[in-house]
């Protein structure tokens, strides 16, 4: 646990110090805008993963795995600029980014817990890693 802190400690203080959550992933609200998107995500085909990307819960259609690889794309795009802006590395960006957004899930969306399972959002907080800010 240690180490992880060493080395994400950087990312989990923006997130600590109240950094706005739009400024860390990108906004929601222009992910759900593409209806292909939010369909497939309110059908449990999509889902957030801790790595801050988005997975196929199931085998995807074409236009869905284009959707959702442009849509990491633009992720990673985000985690890279804002990972040197905060003297992070990218994967400590996303990771942080991943707990956010696992976070954000409403209840009957899909999030992947730490084992990698998919799971369901019910009422409470979801599964997250332990060593999530």
């Amino acid at each position: 646990m240690k180490a992880f802190v060493a080395k994400f400690g950087i990312v989990a203080t923006v997130v600590a110090g109240g950094a706005a959550l739009g400024m860390l992933i990108p906004p929601a609200t222009a992910q759900q805008r593409d209806p292909a998107y939010e369909q497939a995500r309110a059908g449990g085909l999509v889902g957030e993963k801790p790595d801050g990307y988005l997975g196929f819960v199931v085998p995807p259609t074409p236009s869905i795995k284009a959707l959702v690889d442009d849509l990491n794309i633009k992720r990673k795009a985000l985690y890279t600029q804002r990972a040197t802006e905060k003297a992070a590395t990218v994967e400590q960006y996303a990771f942080t980014s991943g707990c956010n957004l696992i976070m954000q899930t409403r209840a009957g969306e899909k999030y992947q817990s730490p084992d990698g399972a998919w799971q369901t959002r019910g009422g409470g907080d979801p599964i997250r890693d332990s060593r999530c800010p």
